[in-house]
């Protein structure tokens, strides 16, 4: 999990993204105004309503990561805790690989002028980079494909199809 800044055409938002270092999925995100551990706290909550829970949690060292309201949460799960060493970004390089995607693939590419318009365009292009986008690292096949395969055992829907038939 990290943070990152999102350029506009008149100041910045800020994006919190989990990622599934194995699949590359992205589990949940946020975009906000400010950067209160509220929206961070959102976006943990969100993920763990909808995935199973992960035996270990990563994040830089932020304010918004080291807060007793966002450890409590993982703490409370029994999930343990990383933090990146201070000042050293490459410790979380899938998130931040991420990020330049997201930013070369999409933000880079838009004049965004609303906060509406980041929201929207950044949810649109998680939407395709988790179910269309293929990655080479993942031999050439989606976040989705890996993240759900991995999830049934190793099978993916197809596998499944098959053996009901």
């Amino acid at each position: 999990m990290d943070i990152t800044y999102i350029p506009m055409i008149n100041g910045f938002m800020y994006n919190v993204s989990i990622i599934d270092i194995f699949s590359r999925k992205i589990l949940a995100h946020r975009t906000s105004n400010t950067m209160d551990v509220s929206f961070c706290i959102d976006a943990l909550n969100d993920a763990l309503r909808k995935y199973p829970e992960p035996e270990i949690f990563n994040s830089d060292q932020g304010s918004q990561f080291t807060s007793n309201k966002f450890t409590e949460i993982l703490l409370k799960k029994g999930i343990e805790i990383s933090m990146d060493g201070k000042g050293r970004a490459l410790d979380n390089v899938y998130i931040e690989r991420f990020f330049r995607t997201l930013k070369y693939e999409n933000i880079f590419l838009h004049n965004y002028e609303t906060a509406a318009q980041v929201k929207l365009g950044i949810n649109n292009f998680i939407c395709f980079y988790n179910a269309k986008r293929l990655h080479s690292s993942l031999e050439y096949k989606t976040p989705d494909e890996i993240y759900f395969k991995n999830l049934n055992g190793g099978r993916n829907d197809d596998d499944n199809l098959k053996l009901v038939a």
